[in-house]
């Protein structure tokens, strides 16, 4: 019978398919929930209330750093693996910060991929082994923690949710629908950012959300 329930949050189908068939073979786990966005996975943890999600760093609606946090919220048992491309410190920090127990790169091979389920499910973090030592290391000393916060920091979760729409082609009335508030504060949220940023375009804010990862193209 299986005991790991498991929820995959990857916006690409064929990606999304071929991690459940990986998975689904081992008796011992189940993929209980797919999702494709960061709302979606959000909806999965608090219906299913899986043992692990493996979460997609960039997706439509919800970035995956803002999804660790709300996953946490609604159910802190469940642990967070993230799946990525990206290999920074930067992303590394921002999603340990957030609450994420593994950190898996998607050019990982199959073996990786269930090394990092089982670890992860034995109460130890897991990070690919293509990231760096030094990256490693200089999260788990803190040797970040003293660092300059940045106008980017500064930014409000419903910020972000914003800059990413935006960034994905939205108008400010799809915004609005989307998030179910008035275009007056889409509006008001999008001048606060473009202040808190001063940027004062749409392809700068466009640039910058790619830059961040919380957009691709």
């Amino acid at each position: 019978m299986a005991n790991i329930k498991i929820v995959i949050a990857e916006d690409h189908t064929i990606l999304r398919e071929g991690l459940k068939s990986l998975i689904s073979p081992h008796e011992d786990m189940k993929v209980v929930c797919e999702a494709g966005d960061g709302h979606e996975a959000i909806r999965c943890v608090d219906k299913f209330k899986p043992d692990i999600i493996l979460l997609d760093l960039s997706m439509p609606r919800m970035n995956g750093l803002d999804a660790i946090r709300e996953i946490k919220k609604i159910n802190e048992p469940t642990k967070v693996i993230v799946l990525t491309v990206h290999k920074t410190d930067e992303y590394v920090r921002a999603c340990l910060q957030a609450g994420a127990e593994g950190y898996l790169l998607k050019d990982a091979g199959y073996t990786e991929l269930l090394a990092a389920i089982r670890s992860v499910m034995g109460g130890k973090r897991y990070l690919s082994p293509e990231i760096s030592s030094t990256v490693i290391d200089g999260y788990l000393e803190g040797r970040k923690a003293g660092a300059a916060i940045t106008a980017w920091d500064t930014l409000s979760h419903r910020e972000r949710e914003i800059i990413k729409l935006i960034g994905e082609g939205y108008k400010n009335k799809d915004i609005a629908e989307l998030l179910c508030i008035s275009i007056k504060t889409v509006e008001k949220h999008r001048a606060n950012i473009m202040k808190k940023l001063d940027i004062h375009d749409v392809s700068g804010l466009t640039a910058l959300a790619i830059e961040k990862g919380i957009v691709t193209r």
